[in-house]
């Protein structure tokens, strides 16, 4: 691939720069791909997308360098908040007071995946530090896979809510830990022997902006139609604002986009519809995202003992999300079939795993290595293989309203239009 980008620069100069060009033509491909694979599997377009990008980092794209730094770190920064802006949107605070027992099942999880991630990775001969890292990785799911399966597949119900809020949760814990793991590296600390104040900076910076980005929407909302597309306009910039304003002055953009849809929802609990607020711009930002994730994910060095890494990780956390869900499953108003349907669709690891994953390569360049040869490759195999699982587990807890009967050519008749 590099031989045929070095001979298409000799002759196509575009004004906005070959890269523009390059990206134009994966996102244009990866879209159609998307749409074949919902259509001719029935499975979501993520798995799509995440293929063509995959394809495109193993045969050497050139258009993402890692470790991820400017106009690519940022987009990646951006499609991460919004994401969680709207995950954040969904979760009523007041839930928690009358089913505290989903509370008990992020706790459990999370610290379960933690545990169990570590012992592993420890058992197997990994440093110390690099196990604590890939453990803490391991607690963040991917509320942005999730949610795109669950848009595809029509799916609603008490397993698909009850794993979108784990994931957000789980997501929070991962976010707060692995910032304050990487501002330690550079320190030379082991292990997190004092992270208190640490994890009360990034805290406490996250929730000061997410604060101001939920204040300043309440106060556009209540004169602004939430259906109106100068509100869209307004909240995609308002959390482009606050996600460059949170990464410069120590905090976590998306803890803060997170925890600012979290607070909006307080604010504001009447039900507003996000996807016509948002539109293409945030399917055209989601779908970079994907695409991105895996062509950098890709582009990771495999080999036998980092393939038997990556098992031992994948493995390891799995089992941990199953366990948790279930010890916290009593009295918690699920059966114990949809703890485990639970369990398994929150499996993806995506996006937010791969920004947490560029902070530590950019604290520590050696340690950081360590911990990208085998959370990357990790990312890129759970980011498809997760969504399978959670599409698997939707489907099975009968709560997708669209039967999985992929189209076929002699079922046709004509293309299909997408809702």
């Amino acid at each position: 691939m590099n031989d045929i980008l070095a001979i298409w620069a000799e002759w196509i100069k575009p004004s906005a720069g070959l890269p523009t060009v390059q990206w134009s033509i994966l996102l244009a491909v990866a879209a159609a791909a998307g749409h074949l694979v919902n259509r001719y599997t029935g499975l979501p377009k993520v798995i799509g997308y995440s293929l063509v990008g995959g394809l495109a980092g193993l045969a050497g794209f050139t258009g993402a360098v890692w470790p991820l730094q400017g106009t690519g770190l940022f987009l990646l920064e951006l499609g991460v908040a919004v994401v969680l802006f709207e995950a954040g949107g969904r979760i009523p605070l007041r839930w928690f007071r009358h089913n505290p027992m989903v509370l008990v099942q992020s706790l459990a999880e999370s610290a379960l995946t933690y545990v169990f991630v570590y012992w592993i990775l420890n058992k197997l001969g990994v440093r110390e530090i690099v196990a604590e890292s890939l453990a803490l990785l391991a607690m963040a799911a991917s509320p942005a896979v999730l949610s795109r399966v669950a848009i595809d597949t029509r799916a609603a119900g008490p397993v698909t809510e009850r794993a979108l809020v784990l994931s957000t949760l789980g997501t929070l814990y991962a976010l707060t830990l692995c910032s304050t793991r990487a501002g330690l590296m550079p320190r030379g600390e082991a292990a997190l022997s004092s992270p208190l104040y640490p994890v009360l900076v990034v805290l406490g910076l996250s929730v000061v902006v997410g604060a101001v980005l939920a204040l300043t929407l309440r106060a556009a909302l209540r004169v602004m139609s939430p259906t109106s597309e100068n509100t869209a306009i307004l909240l995609l910039a308002l959390i482009a604002a606050c996600a460059a304003l949170a990464a410069h002055y120590g905090g976590s953009a998306p803890l803060a986009a997170l925890l600012g849809g979290m607070l909006l929802k307080q604010l504001n609990p009447r039900p507003w519809s996000w996807p016509r607020q948002m539109g293409t711009a945030s399917s055209m930002l989601t779908m970079l995202m994907f695409v991105l994730v895996s062509v950098v994910a890709a582009q990771a060095d495999w080999s036998g003992p980092v393939a038997g890494l990556v098992i031992a990780m994948v493995v390891a956390r799995m089992a941990a999300k199953i366990t948790g869900v279930a010890i916290g499953n009593v009295g918690s108003g699920a059966s114990w079939k949809q703890a485990l349907w639970v369990g398994c669709a929150m499996s993806p690891m995506s996006s937010v795993a791969l920004l947490l994953v560029s902070q530590f390569a950019a604290a520590s360049g050696a340690t950081g290595r360590q911990i990208a040869s085998v959370a990357l490759p990790a990312i890129l195999l759970m980011e498809v293989l997760g969504a399978v699982l959670a599409t698997v587990a939707i489907y099975r807890a009968g709560e997708s309203s669209k039967p999985w009967t992929p189209l076929t050519r002699s079922a046709s008749t004509g293309p299909v239009h997408e809702s």
